[in-house]
């Protein structure tokens, strides 16, 4: 029971805690040069700028941040679940750190068209 409890405050924490480095100017300066760095751009485009197939001017406002970072680190699975048809299919990134993982989602996530 106790277990659980702690589970469950941990997870609360969690949540409230996202919004606030999703907002983190210098997190999201970092994702947006992980962006640029990783050739994101080569199938996603921003602004205008990249691969017009995969427009994300707008997907902060469309998925959550959790979202997000499934299509970042589980692609194949998320492909699944929203039963994505696009080709080719989004690739994996295994070797980008928690860091750039969590500065990837902020910036992705700071994507809301104005």
């Amino acid at each position: 029971m106790r277990v659980a409890v702690v589970s469950i405050v941990c997870l609360v924490g969690l949540a409230l805690a996202a919004p606030a480095w999703a907002q983190d100017p210098n997190l999201i300066e970092q994702g947006a040069k992980l962006f640029t760095d990783q050739k994101c751009t080569l199938c996603h485009s921003v602004a205008g700028k990249g691969n017009p197939k995969g427009v994300l001017d707008a997907v902060g406002a469309k998925l959550s941040a959790n979202e997000i970072r499934e299509w970042i680190v589980s692609p194949k699975e998320m492909t699944a679940k929203t039963k994505a048809e696009r080709k080719p299919p989004m690739k994996a990134y295994p070797n980008l750190s928690k860091t750039d993982v969590d500065a990837l989602v902020a910036y992705v996530s700071s994507l809301k068209k104005k």
